[in-house]
């Protein structure tokens, strides 16, 4: 009796264990208050915010609060619950999952594949850290949701700028500055060597008693047309074709991009 109780024992110990992951919960509009964090006047204005951001640019914006994660990564939840939701616009991925878990003290915003290129790791990242972390941490959790909406909305639209680091702030410009400049010495330096160039050449041809003549065929070596007073090149030049269009997803489903954060 005791070998089979002590080998059922051992039996156990080996046996998988399973944890029932947390249930996605109905999907009931832009804003879905299951954690109770926000007031019925604050999730009224935002509902109308979101609305009217996804009639006037088609990005879907949800915002999902739970009680708790129930011991799920956050970043697992997360995705499962866009997925199962479908956010965002069949074929352009342009959806958006602002995720908080009141007992567990952790948020997620999970981004569509179509918005990568706006809203950004680093950016959803900073919108966590320097505009809805400091506001939950004073328990104004009111705030933090309306001005963490704010954000992401104008992250999409390509308007978010993050507070940066000092320095950067000071040396950009003056980068820039520095590039350009070197482009034009570099240009300008190119292009008095090219004509330098062109002149020894009509200077040999005139020696040789090869005149060149204006039928547009250049000198050598430079066929295209190196003519009096400076240098061309030897096409028509390019048409500059707009590329147009925007950023678009493949398969209206997220890629798991995104950023998370505690409070």
């Amino acid at each position: 009796m005791k070998k089979a109780l002590a080998s059922f024992c051992v039996l156990f110990l080996f046996l998988p264990i399973v944890v029932e992951a947390a249930k996605v919960p109905a999907l009931r509009g832009y804003v879905n208050d299951y954690g109770d964090m926000i007031s019925a006047s604050v999730e009224a204005d935002l509902a109308s915010k979101l609305k009217t951001f996804e009639e006037t640019d088609s990005t879907q914006l949800v915002v999902l609060t739970v009680p708790s994660l129930e011991g799920d990564p956050v970043e697992g939840y997360s995705i499962r619950v866009a997925e199962a939701w479908k956010i965002g616009q069949k074929g352009k991925d342009n959806g958006i999952l602002f995720l908080v878990s009141r007992e567990d003290r952790k948020m997620r915003i999970e981004v569509g594949r179509g918005l990568e290129g706006n809203l950004t790791d680093l950016t959803a990242g900073r919108i966590i850290d320097l505009v809805v972390k400091p506001k939950f941490k004073a328990e104004d959790y009111d705030g933090g949701f309306t001005a963490g909406v704010s954000a992401l909305i104008d992250a999409t639209r390509g308007e978010f700028t993050a507070d940066r680091q000092a320095p950067s702030r000071g040396l950009t410009p003056l980068l820039l500055l520095l590039i350009q400049l070197v482009f034009l010495i570099f240009f300008v330096v190119l292009a008095r060597s090219r004509s330098r160039r062109a002149k020894l050449s009509r200077n040999e041809l005139r020696r040789r008693g090869m005149r060149g003549g204006g039928t547009g065929g250049g000198y050598f070596p430079f066929p295209g047309g190196c003519q009096e007073g400076g240098w061309a090149t030897g096409g028509e030049g390019a048409s500059g074709s707009d590329s147009g269009g925007g950023f678009s997803g493949g398969g209206g489903s997220f890629g798991g991009g995104g950023a998370s954060g505690d409070w």
